[in-house]
């Protein structure tokens, strides 16, 4: 992928400075084929960090915020910040095009504050709820994975698509010939043979060649999500995570649990710092990307404490293979990638957590009290 800017002389700002992009401006990568709701749903989302320097480090503070795609089941209305920063510039100069906001401080003495406002919309994407491949096919012709969506064919650090990835991937689809099958296939074996494991920090590394090697098929959603994309890799279709964070109270899924997929207050305020979540998502030819989710069928399952043959693990798998209820927010497909300005520990795992470096030391961004961070994401209603 080429690398680009979004915001050509991307802002360098002076202390306490503000800024509102236009995002209408900006083009990102060919977006998925999206099946969406037309009701959308508001949410301020407001950031606060207080870096903490860890004990030893000092120098110059860096730090680099996601910020959200934009996509057609998701739209980043405004974005504004402030704080005591040197400077803070918006870019995509990445392999990804994963949207950041990098903000640096010159020495890691006094107060280092920032403010982060995101007003996002959301509207549900339910490609199979609203039985959009009912009718698909894969195409006689023209069937050839456009050069945009190769990439996500590939393999990557903690993307392993060989050994026993494969020999995985083709246990699972036998001779199953249709690639939409064949993800189902893949989703029902991850959701009911991989278990969430909460003993495991954040979200899981998502490292699926040590997962599949060693026959420990537990994890967050990072982990099992990734494993669903390299199998669907490994038997030749296309697919990416998606990382993000939850935003507020689930609708359609609460009748099956109040845990596990989201929730606020009766004002629709939601506490979110430790709400990062990863989903996936494959691609079909003729048609374009088709979300997915057995992590969350995993969540639910041990919330519930309910075992795969119960009418709720299956209801809750059914829809969450080719649809995703959108109170949450996808930051960007990165994974293995390098930062910019590149971090001085090399690439990173993912962007779904804000990351920062004293001196090059990094910040502890699984533990928002120790690095520190507080998200607070409220429902316009």
């Amino acid at each position: 992928m080429e690398r680009r800017n979004f915001l050509k002389g991307a802002a360098a700002l002076s202390t306490l400075g503000l800024v509102s992009p236009v995002w209408s401006e900006t083009k990102s990568a060919k977006q998925p084929a999206v099946s969406a709701s037309s009701q959308w749903r508001r949410f301020v989302m407001t950031q606060t960090y207080n870096l903490k320097v860890p004990e030893g480090s000092e120098g110059k503070v860096n730090l680099w915020v996601p910020v959200p795609e934009n996509t057609d089941f998701q739209q980043l209305v405004n974005l504004s910040f402030s704080g005591n920063y040197q400077k803070a510039v918006l870019n995509a100069n990445n392999r990804y095009g994963a949207k950041m906001l990098f903000v640096t401080w010159p020495d890691s003495e006094g107060k280092l504050e920032l403010k982060v406002e995101m007003t996002i919309e959301t509207r549900d994407w339910e490609v199979l709820k609203q039985n959009k491949l009912a009718d698909w096919q894969l195409p006689e012709q023209d069937a050839v994975i456009p050069d945009t969506i190769q990439p996500w064919l590939k393999a990557t650090p903690h993307i392993a698509i060989d050994g026993v990835v494969k020999e995985t991937a083709h246990k699972i689809i036998g001779n199953e010939k249709s690639p939409l099958k064949q993800a189902r296939l893949i989703h029902d074996w991850v959701s009911s043979n991989m278990h969430r494991d909460e003993s495991v920090i954040g979200c899981g590394t998502g490292d699926v060649g040590e997962i599949l090697k060693t026959g420990k098929l537990g994890g967050k959603c990072t982990d099992i999500n990734s494993v669903f994309v390299a199998l669907c890799r490994a038997a030749g279709i296309p697919a990416r995570e998606m990382f993000g964070i939850r935003l507020g109270a689930t609708h359609k899924l609460a009748d099956y649990s109040k845990k596990a997929f989201g929730s606020a207050d009766a004002q629709g305020v939601a506490k979110i710092s430790g709400g990062q979540h990863c989903r996936a998502m494959f691609w079909l030819a003729g048609f374009g990307w088709v979300p997915a989710d057995p992590a969350d069928v995993t969540k639910m399952r041990l919330a519930e404490k309910q075992e795969n043959d119960s009418p709720a693990v299956k209801a809750v798998n059914d829809y969450l293979f080719g649809n995703w209820e959108m109170n949450w927010v996808g930051f960007n497909f990165g994974r293995d990638f390098a930062l910019s300005p590149e971090a001085e520990q090399g690439d990173v795992n993912n962007l779904g957590y804000p990351y920062a470096e004293v001196d090059g030391d990094p910040l502890n961004f699984y533990d928002p009290a120790t690095f520190s961070y507080d998200y607070v994401s409220v429902e316009r209603r």
